[in-house]
C-alpha cells in the first residue's frame, strides 16, 4: 500500500489524516487474507524499489508532499514498474485533475457540460451567463471553493477570478446550475446506489454547493447542511438517465477500478456533469463507502472488490472502457471565449 509520505511542514493533524485511512484499509485487506506492506511515497523514488515485488499495489497516494497535482506521476511510475495497481490510470488522473481538460474531453464525447471558459488573462465575454461559479482549474476536494465562488454580477466575477488566480493560478469559470446534486459511483462494472446531497439545512442566504468547509470543516455551518441521502430519493426514470450519462462520462476518461461522477439536475430534469473523480475517498465516513453499504457491502468487501478490479484490468481494458460513448444529453453551444 502506498500513500503520501508527507512534508516537513505537515502538522500532526495532517499526518493523521493520511495515516487513518491507511490503517483502516490495511486492516480490511488483512481481514481478506492479504499480506500488506505500507510504503510512504517521497520524491526520492526509493518507494518504487519497494513495490517491485508486490502482487498488487493499493494506491492511496493523493500526491507527494501534499501536492495533489503530482498524483498522476505516482501512477505513471507504477505503470513503468509493471505492477498491477488499484484505481485510475495516470492518463485518467491527468484528465480529471485539470477541469478544463476534463470538460473538453467530455464535451467532445457529446456529454452535457455547463457552459465554461478559462479566462487566462482575457476579459470574459459580456454574455457569459450568470450566476457563475469560479474554481481553481487544477485542484480537487473543493480546494478554493467557498460561498464567494458563486457570483451574480460582472464586477464580482472579475474580482473573484483575480482573487482565485492569485492564490491558485489557472481558473475555470462555469455556468452555475441550480438544482439537485447527485452522485453516481462505480466499482468495476458495478453501479452503486445513487447518493444525493441534502441542502435543506443550509444556512439562509447561502448557496447550495459543496464548498471546502462543507466537506472538511465540521465546525462550519455548511458542514451539517450538506448531508448525503443514500439511496437517493430519485425517480426510476431519472436514475436511468443519470447512470447512462455517468457511464458515458466514465468511459470518456477511460475510467477503471472505482470512481465517482458528480452531476447537477436542473429544473427541467436535465443532468449536467460537474466532476469525474477517479480514486475518490474510501474512508469509512466517506461517500463511496456510504453508497457501498447501501448495496449491502461490508467495508472489507468494498476494499476486496477494488483489489479484484486491479487484477482484472492488468494488461487489458475493463468492460466499461471498450467503446466510446455516444452523444448523450444536450451540450450548450460554445462561445468564442470557451477555452481548453
Amino acid at each position: 500500500m502506498i500513500y503520501d509520505g508527507g512534508a516537513d511542514d505537515w502538522s500532526p493533524e495532517d499526518i493523521q489524516s493520511v495515516l487513518d485511512p491507511v490503517r483502516t484499509v490495511s486492516d480490511a485487506l488483512g481481514t481478506c487474507g492479504h499480506d500488506v506492506s505500507r510504503v510512504p511515497v517521497a520524491t526520492d523514488l526509493a518507494w518504487l524499489d519497494a513495490i517491485r515485488g508486490a502482487d498488487v499495489v493499493f494506491n492511496l497516494c493523493e500526491g507527494i508532499g501534499g501536492i495533489s497535482h503530482l498524483e498522476y506521476k505516482v501512477a505513471s511510475a507504477i505503470e513503468l514498474a509493471g505492477v498491477p495497481y488499484t484505481g485510475g490510470s495516470a492518463w485518467t488522473m491527468t484528465i480529471c485533475h485539470r477541469k478544463p481538460l476534463l470538460n473538453a474531453v467530455l464535451e467532445a464525447a457529446g456529454l452535457p457540460i455547463p457552459q465554461w471558459t478559462v479566462p487566462d488573462g482575457r476579459p470574459i465575454s459580456a454574455d457569459f451567463p450568470l450566476p457563475a461559479i469560479v474554481k481553481p482549474a487544477a485542484e480537487d476536494a473543493s480546494v478554493g471553493v467557498d460561498q464567494g465562488s458563486v457570483v451574480e454580477t460582472r464586477d464580482a466575477l472579475v474580482q473573484r477570478v483575480a482573487s482565485v488566480s492569485q492564490h491558485y493560478g489557472e481558473v475555470i469559470v462555469q455556468r452555475y446550475v441550480p438544482g439537485r446534486e447527485v452522485v453516481v459511483a462505480f466499482v468495476g462494472e458495478q453501479t452503486l446506489p445513487l447518493s444525493e446531497i441534502d441542502f435543506s439545512a443550509m444556512p439562509d442566504g447561502t448557496w447550495p454547493i459543496l464548498s471546502f468547509d462543507a466537506k472538511w470543516t465540521p465546525a462550519s455551518l455548511e458542514y451539517p447542511g450538506t448531508q448525503p441521502m443514500c439511496p437517493a430519493p430519485v425517480e426510476p426514470a431519472l436514475v436511468t438517465r443519470l447512470v447512462e450519462v455517468s457511464k458515458a462520462a466514465w468511459r470518456a476518461v477511460d475510467g477503471r477500478g472505482y470512481g465517482r461522477v458528480d452531476l447537477r439536475v436542473d429544473e427541467d430534469g436535465q443532468p449536467w456533469v460537474i466532476e469525474v473523480n477517479p480514486n475518490p475517498d474510501i474512508s469509512t465516513d466517506a461517500g463511496l463507502y456510504n453508497m457501498a453499504r447501501a448495496n449491502d457491502w461490508s467495508y472489507a468487501e468494498l476494499v476486496s472488490r477494488i483489489v479484484d478490479c486491479a487484477f482484472a484490468s492488468d494488461g487489458r481494458k475493463s468492460a466499461m472502457q471498450v467503446s466510446q460513448p455516444a452523444s448523450i444529453g444536450r451540450t450548450e453551444p460554445p462561445t468564442e471565449d470557451r477555452s481548453t
